[in-house]
């Protein structure tokens, strides 16, 4: 049977069906298998994958949960309706989902993964305050933040390295109570077996590797994927120079930022110069 190529511009909804077909194929299921596991029939399937219409809620969350996918057909089924994700960012979230190990450099903000729900929607509002999103979007994206985070303790969990900005721990978001809390959350993280959190002190300065957002993924395969973002996209990298080049910066701010321990006692004391700002 010929395959036939699906082009993401077809339709609005295309790159929706394009990541479904990838998501069912990698499960080795076919159209009439995956309706059967789901409860609605090949015919609507084939459908939404050729672009020609979108899913319906209930069809993204059941193909979510039978896929494994970490949420990610419904996420896009809010991009889809409200412009919800950057682009490239679906198909990073459902490789996240399946990773044995994550590495994670942020600028500007703490990592996703780490973030509390309040910090999150802090974060959020502040962009419908300035008129460049919607309410409805602010939820959704901190809908699907909590959702990649509960996946992420599934069994066996995920190995996650994370290197904080120093400048992350200090910039305040959502206020000083907030920020209390968020660095408290860090430091119950920390605690965890599956995650090293270290700092990258300020006094770095220009010999930060990295002067943009990274993430390292590797797969179960051993596979290795990276992740990084503009302002406005995201891009999924799967070049071997790169992805080693990569991780070889990756390596070196390891090397360079503090050391666990001294890491969680910065962390435990810009907590208190933010819990004793809010208990002015």
């Amino acid at each position: 049977m010929n395959r036939r190529t699906l082009d993401p511009t077809s339709s609005p909804s295309a790159p929706l069906g394009i990541q479904l077909r990838r998501s069912r194929e990698a499960r080795g299921l076919t159209q009439p298998q995956l309706g059967t596991l789901i409860s609605f029939s090949a015919s609507y399937i084939s459908r939404i994958e050729r672009g020609i219409e979108p899913p319906s809620r209930r069809l993204a969350q059941e193909v979510d949960r039978a896929l494994d996918t970490g949420g990610t057909i419904e996420l896009m089924l809010d991009q889809l309706e409200h412009a919800v994700l950057k682009e490239g960012f679906p198909e990073y979230a459902e490789k996240e989902a399946k990773a044995v190990t994550v590495r994670l450099f942020h600028l500007g903000v703490l990592s996703g993964l780490l973030q509390t729900e309040e910090y999150a929607m802090a974060y959020e509002l502040a962009a419908v305050r300035r008129g460049t999103s919607t309410q409805q979007q602010a939820e959704a994206r901190v809908k699907f933040l909590l959702n990649r985070q509960e996946n992420l303790r599934r069994t066996p969990s995920p190995f996650i390295q994370a290197v904080i900005d120093e400048w992350n721990l200090r910039r305040p978001i959502g206020g000083p109570g907030v920020m209390a809390r968020q660095l408290k959350s860090l430091e119950h993280l920390a605690q965890q077996p599956n995650i090293t959190l270290q700092v990258a002190p300020l006094s770095l300065g220009e010999d930060r590797p990295f002067a943009h957002t990274v993430t390292l993924l590797t797969m179960p395969s051993g596979r290795s994927l990276g992740y990084t973002e503009s302002h406005k996209t995201g891009h999924l990298e799967r070049d071997a120079q790169i992805l080693s080049s990569w991780t070889r910066d990756y390596d070196r701010l390891q090397v360079e930022a503090l050391p666990r321990a001294s890491s969680l006692e910065l962390i435990r004391v810009v907590r208190k110069e933010f819990e004793s700002h809010a208990a002015r």
